[in-house]
């Protein structure tokens, strides 16, 4: 006779998750091209932008070679903005499962977010890849500190995401406003500048966007010559704790009428 395995309620919600998680996979990659182009894209972007940065400065940017400085910024930004884009409409896209008890608003969310991560990560493979095959050292002084900037960026992606998920289901107008977020931030987060480059009195313009800060102190972390200024890690760490914060009070206090929406 065979045995019933009673599973308890977190292993329930981890086995939706995961199940979420391949749901992704296989609807973000059903085409021939769909992986290749999730590289292929932030590439041409890195390589197009670092080629227009070195006609400014050269191979050498801020005492680091020209291109990664590009890929710090631009692998920065991108996640930010794909975490961001992919969460804010993760529960609009998956309404219909709903229907099942077991899947909760959050765990489209968390789903998401992980592919998106992951996603970056195969990225950052890849480029590795490349700059050692076109003889660029890769010098890391300080990778505990990158790591802190990327999870950062990465939380401060899914907060503001799911707070704007929420938002969506009882006001869908603000969809406009996040596309309009997005415009500004992929230029005012240091891909293609450093805080250096900009006279100190029109600092105040750039330094409230905590993104900028983590591109700035992962360039730091990396290359120690580069001397980030203007920027700080506690700022982005109480940037990243509020949103967040903030988020999941939202979805605590609203997630039933979302599901109701």
């Amino acid at each position: 006779m065979a045995s019933v395995q009673r599973r308890n309620n977190f292993q329930i919600w981890c086995d939706v998750v995961f199940a979420l998680f391949v749901r992704e996979i296989k609807s973000q990659f059903n085409d021939k091209v769909g992986i290749s182009w999730a590289v292929i894209n932030p590439l041409i972007f890195i390589f197009f932008l670092s080629y227009f940065r070195s006609l400014i400065s050269g191979n050498i940017t801020h005492y680091m070679p020209t291109l990664v400085f590009m890929i710090y910024g631009m692998l920065m930004v991108r996640m930010f903005l794909s975490v961001f884009d992919s969460t804010a409409s993760a529960i609009n896209k998956n309404k219909a499962l709903f229907a099942f008890r077991q899947v909760q608003p959050i765990s489209t969310i968390i789903a998401t977010a992980v592919f998106e991560l992951l996603t970056i990560v195969f990225v950052v493979i890849v480029l590795m890849l490349i700059l050692y095959l076109l003889n660029i050292g890769i010098h890391i002084s300080d990778p505990i500190t990158i790591l802190l900037c990327i999870v950062n960026v990465w939380l401060l992606a899914v907060g503001l995401g799911l707070a704007f998920a929420v938002a969506r289901a009882f006001v869908p107008e603000i969809e406009k406003l996040r596309a309009l977020i997005q415009r500004p931030l992929f230029f005012m987060s240091g891909i293609f500048f450093s805080l250096k480059d900009i006279p100190k009195e029109y600092w105040y313009i750039f330094d409230w966007n905590p993104i900028l800060h983590a591109v700035e102190l992962s360039r730091d972390a990396a290359y120690p010559m580069f001397n980030a200024q203007g920027v700080s890690l506690s700022y982005m760490y109480l940037c990243t704790l509020v949103l967040v914060a903030f988020s999941l009070f939202a979805y605590q206090a609203c997630w039933k009428r979302v599901l109701s929406r």
